[in-house]
């Protein structure tokens, strides 16, 4: 007898995270060179790199369209070390009008700590000091 399908196939599947680059190298440089990840392959269509055991793949193309929004972000145990040692790197953090910052980073009513930057694309990144 068959055993029935999974009720839910993906609860322990590997996430995979997806953004894009229009300059793989560029963005090899500061992906593996600035932020630290490992580089994994490369081939004409994306770059793959890994972070804490989660592939990173970069579709490669001629254009993208930014969103305002964070496309990545990391959950790290120290968000001030963290983003002293981006800026160290050379990562400029962001700075939003919206919402109060200090030294970049911004607190959230449950207690969440958040700092914002940009790879060479645009796209928005993050780091994050959260409770849960």
């Amino acid at each position: 007898m068959e055993a029935p399908p999974s009720v839910f196939p993906l609860r322990s599947a590997e996430l995979v995270a997806f953004a894009a680059t229009t300059d793989a190298a560029r963005s090899r440089a500061f992906y593996e060179g600035k932020l630290g990840l490992k580089f994994v392959a490369e081939d004409p269509y994306m770059l793959v790199l890994e972070s804490g055991g989660t592939r990173l793949r970069l579709q490669k193309g001629p254009e993208l369209t930014t969103v305002p929004r964070t496309v990545l972000g990391w959950r790290v145990r120290d968000i001030e070390s963290t983003v002293k040692g981006l800026a160290a790197d050379g990562v400029a953090i962001e700075h939003y009008d919206w919402i109060k910052q200090s030294d970049g980073i911004a607190e959230f009513p449950d207690g969440s700590r958040v700092a914002w930057f940009r790879d060479p694309d645009g796209n928005i990144l993050s780091v994050a000091q959260t409770a849960y």
